[in-house]
């Protein structure tokens, strides 16, 4: 990451700092300083919680564009360049920038899979396909200092250290009449291993989740009901228990209800064949997460329910 923003830094027509925030262990973090000394980067201490870690470095910052990327990115030469340029000759009521994060290609089955998924990859790939956007994620997302100022920066009350973060910021970049408008050429390169590891995508799945939940806890109008399959199965096997007692036959009723719920999805998500079926499982793991995060904020009405849209997104091609 820093190598490809120094060499992007070094091609901007004007003035750039990099700082870096890390909460990494001794050892690791000695290393960070170190490579920010070579890349002509700062380094900040600062806390786990993700979004506290960007409004420190948007503290110690100097300029009137900020440029968000993860640290698993890589931006090309001519990023830097490209959003300042088109920030600062935006009309005022644009706010903030977002590019399309593809993921580097990664040999293994895991990815050739996880490809496929729109859970998984349609919130980075959205500004190609949208003019304009509510939110975007901040792996990849250029923003004027003055209007992040006027939002409040990122909320720091998540349910985990990172998760629904950069959606808040968004929202209420948006409510304020502002607009975040899409780049579909700015491109930021995400590491394969965050599709291409089973764990990764199990973790990435859960996290997003959860953060869906606390996202209503917020935005309530935003709520919408929805089937949560790892809910309904968890009850269907809480009754298939209690039969039991009658009938060993009530044992059924959990794997037929989960089949069942198997299939509905993988028909809405491409179709009733192996591998979408095996995607379909994998990403119940967000069900999971928003199962989890119900009972961690103690609230049994978002066991089925789900986060939507306050309107229909603005599409490049007009439609």
């Amino acid at each position: 990451m820093l190598e490809s923003v120094r060499a992007a830094a070094d091609r901007c027509p004007v003035p750039v700092e990099i700082l870096v925030v890390d909460d990494s262990p001794p050892g690791q973090a000695a290393q960070h300083r170190e490579s920010c000394r070579r890349h002509g980067a700062r380094y900040l201490r600062g806390p786990r919680n993700v979004g506290a870690k960007r409004n420190l470095g948007v503290r110690h910052s100097a300029y009137d564009v900020l440029l968000f990327v993860d640290s698993d990115c890589r931006v090309p030469p001519g990023l830097l360049g490209r959003y300042a340029a088109a920030l600062l000759d935006a009309p005022a009521e644009v706010a903030a920038i977002a590019g399309p994060t593809f993921p580097e290609p990664v040999p293994g089955p895991v990815f050739r899979l996880m490809s496929g998924s729109a859970l998984l990859n349609d919130d980075l790939e959205r500004p190609v396909r949208l003019r304009r956007v509510e939110w975007a994620t901040t792996c990849n997302l250029a923003v004027r200092a003055s209007a992040f100022a006027a939002a409040g920066g990122f909320r720091t009350d998540t349910i985990d250290p990172v998760g629904g973060e950069d959606v808040d910021l968004g929202l209420r970049l948006t409510a304020r009449g502002q607009v975040i408008a899409c780049d579909p050429g700015a491109v930021v390169t995400h590491a394969g291993a965050g599709t291409g590891s089973l764990p990764a995508v199990l973790r990435r799945f859960w996290l997003y989740g959860r953060s869906e939940q606390w996202l209503i806890t917020r935005y309530p109008e935003r709520r919408r009901t929805r089937l949560n399959p790892v809910t309904v199965t968890a009850a269907a096997t809480v009754l298939a228990l209690l039969g039991a007692r009658r009938s060993r036959r009530s044992l059924w009723l959990a794997p037929a209800v989960a089949g069942a719920l198997l299939v509905r999805d993988a028909a809405r998500r491409g179709g009733v064949r192996a591998p979408v079926l095996a995607r379909t499982l994998v990403e119940w793991t967000f069900d999971a997460g928003a199962v989890s995060a119900a009972v961690r904020l103690r609230r049994p009405d978002l066991l089925l329910a789900g986060f939507g849209p306050a309107t229909a997104p603005e599409r490049a091609d007009g439609r």
